[in-house]
């Protein structure tokens, strides 16, 4: 494969340094972050694979070339560019991969500006402010948007949901997993939205109050739901590798580890693409800023100690 630095217009894929070539290609597709590994197994999936008929990563920028030549290489994209703004009139749709969400706002703002479908991938935002403004900008510049992880797609999860509906009236659910509270790429944002998407995701939105609590490196965080549910998040941060969630009824109890697929983030390119090429957004506004909300206040919890109101 040969990388070429931006020189071509949108659209012009017979220029493409590929040793192939594209051809049927309808929608150029740009990444912005290289240092996430997301990065490379989206272009895998899409130039390599040709999972999604058409679809093309064709441009990318990176935290530093080096990144960006190794995700290049990886994933067989095309043109590496030096400012991610060389490529807002040149796609159809662009994807936000930092590592740290505190950069994704920034990023995408280009790109909703000019209208352009935009999967910012999780988290979304790492403060909820920030998040309602950009949201409603995007509203504005008639951009769909939308941000997710994978776990809540993966068969386990749909099983697990399946299994919950047998046990009646959920009145509690612990769900258990990775997590650094003070990670560098930030904090509890970085691997907390994982199990506050997947509490969400199987018991429900309406979540009003949070109180969490730390030991050591390890924290616990209780989501209070206006039903009466008490949902527990533990934030394990070392000797914890795989999630699982625990869901009592007023008929019984379930308690699931969520594996992955074989293909595991298939499912949600599918998801993301489909958005591109529809304009639908799969998901509110509101439930983009949900996860992002709760974690900001289990953040303010372990600080302050005390329970915080959503």
């Amino acid at each position: 494969m040969v990388i070429w630095w931006v020189t071509s217009r949108k659209n012009d894929v017979s220029a493409l340094g590929t040793t192939e070539g594209i051809k049927g290609v309808f929608m150029i597709i740009g990444i912005i972050g290289a240092e996430n590994s997301h990065a490379a197994v989206i272009a895998e999936n899409l130039n390599i694979r040709k999972k999604i008929k058409g679809a093309r990563v064709v441009y990318i920028w990176g935290e530093t070339k080096e990144v960006a030549e190794k995700t290049a290489i990886k994933g067989n994209i095309p043109h590496i560019v030096s400012k991610s703004s060389e490529i807002v009139d040149k796609i159809d749709a662009v994807i936000i991969d930092h590592r740290n969400g505190k950069y994704h706002l920034n990023a995408g703002l280009p790109f909703i500006r000019k209208g352009l479908p935009v999967f910012i991938d999780k988290p979304f935002c790492c403060n909820v402010e920030q998040g309602r403004k950009f949201l409603s900008k995007a509203q504005k510049w008639k951009a769909v948007v939308t941000s997710f992880g994978v776990l809540p797609l993966q068969k386990s999860f749909s099983n697990l949901l399946k299994e919950t509906k047998k046990v009646g009236k959920i009145h509690s659910g612990s769900i258990y997993g990775p997590c650094d509270i003070k990670s560098k790429y930030g904090g509890i944002f970085f691997y907390g939205i994982h199990q506050v998407e997947m509490a969400l995701s199987a018991f429900g939105y309406d979540v009003y109050k949070v109180f969490a609590t730390q030991n050591k490196k390890n924290a616990t965080a209780q989501m209070f739901y206006n039903d009466g549910k008490t949902i527990t998040l533990n934030l394990i941060e070392s000797g914890c590798n795989s999630f699982s969630i625990t869901a009592v009824g007023n008929k019984g109890i379930v308690h699931k580890n969520i594996s992955f697929d074989k293909e595991m983030y298939l499912s949600g390119i599918r998801k993301f693409t489909r958005m591109f090429e529809t304009k639908v957004e799969p998901l509110t506004h509101k439930q983009l800023l949900k996860p992002v909300e709760i974690l900001e206040a289990i953040q303010k919890s372990i600080q302050t100690g005390q329970y915080q109101k959503i």
